[in-house]
């Protein structure tokens, strides 16, 4: 199925609530999706049997910085049935970086997501457990963002980089 035909299910399936186009110059092919509507068009990626997208390979956070007050969430899906890539990117207020946790279509969600937490700061509603997961459970901030300050000490030990 092509990216034209996906967008297209994906209208008719949600009508009113649709809220994606394509992203140009991505590899794989992308679309852009509101943060409203992730949920329900990746239920339609994985259901519906002419596209089925059964992996979730990746979820990358991106810090835009505090300057365009934006954060992005980027999935990487695929169809091993139709050897198919997909990419969703989903932009966000960079002050309430949360989006639905996609845990309940695909497990490999639930590493990911706790990642892009830790690292980004990122929060994943509706996580069965959401809490760090690279970093020590008492770190101070997420050191990927933009405007991270690393910690000169961490327990009394010197933090060097």
């Amino acid at each position: 199925m092509d990216l034209d035909k996906i967008i297209t299910l994906l209208r008719d399936e949600l009508g009113d609530r649709a809220s994606v186009e394509a992203a140009e110059n991505c590899f794989p092919e992308a679309l852009i999706v509101s943060p409203k509507t992730l949920k329900s068009v990746c239920e339609i990626l994985y259901r519906n049997e002419s596209c089925y997208f059964d992996m979730l390979s990746c979820i990358t956070g991106l810090d835009n910085g505090p300057e365009a007050n934006t954060m992005e969430v980027i999935y990487n899906l695929y169809s091993i049935p139709f050897d198919k890539s997909l990419m969703l990117k989903v932009i966000l207020e960079r002050e309430k970086a949360e989006i639905d946790s996609l845990t309940n279509i695909w497990r490999t969600a639930d590493w990911h997501e706790r990642e892009a937490f830790d690292l980004y700061g990122i929060q994943f509603v509706g996580h069965p457990d959401l809490r760090r997961i690279l970093l020590p459970a008492d770190w101070e901030g997420h050191p990927l963002k933009k405007d991270y300050e690393h910690q000169e000490y961490y327990r009394g030990i010197k933090v060097e980089y």
